[in-house]
């Protein structure tokens, strides 16, 4: 096989992969929102194949979410804001990914499969964060907390998940990634 075809069936196999987790995640919640599984093979594309592989996962995610209607409460309030918002936080998640962890292997492919690990849920969290202060803040702002309202579901829940999100991709990323290029260095 070819290394092209390796790489599609690997980036086939990464994009089933990250709509398994979205529907498994779906199980993992706090009230609105599930934690975010697909992060995993994200990363893990991203490192193997570069920032545009990342970039695919991640836009793959964001329909995931959409197939597991896990935007619905969002889409209630602003079809376009939630298409945006969750579009643009895999996409950039899984860019940023990419850029960071060529950034950083030829120094190290250890430290950069974990910076690539840390830096995709602080992205999809903050652009996550941009987005609902951009689409939804209003909504958000009218409960009957007013501002708190915003503040308490970013602090509890959305804090909540990044560190769960956070952490699973500091424990799992990097050694799946490495499983990964070990079986890739053995087929040679």
């Amino acid at each position: 096989m070819n290394k092209n075809t390796k790489k599609m069936v690997m980036m086939g196999v990464l994009t089933a992969i990250v709509f398994a987790l979205q529907f498994v995640s779906m199980a993992i919640r706090t009230a609105t929102f599930s934690i975010t599984l697909s992060l995993v093979p994200i990363v893990i594309g991203a490192a193997l194949y570069g920032k545009w592989a990342g970039a695919w996962l991640g836009g793959m995610f964001g329909l995931a979410v959409f197939a597991t209607h896990d935007a619905d409460a969002f889409l209630a309030l602003s079809v376009v804001g939630t298409i945006v918002t969750v579009m643009a936080k895999g996409i950039l998640a899984g860019f940023a990914a990419g850029c960071v962890y060529d950034l950083l292997k030829s120094k190290n492919d250890t430290v950069a499969t974990y910076v690539a690990g840390i830096v995709t849920p602080i992205v999809n969290t903050g652009v996550f964060i941009i987005g609902c202060y951009t689409f939804f803040f209003d909504v958000i702002k009218g409960g009957a907390n007013g501002g708190s309202t915003f503040k308490y579901v970013i602090v509890a829940f959305v804090g909540f998940n990044f560190l769960i999100e956070l952490g699973v991709n500091l424990v799992l990323s990097p050694t799946i990634a490495k499983i990964i290029k070990i079986g890739r260095k053995e087929t040679k």
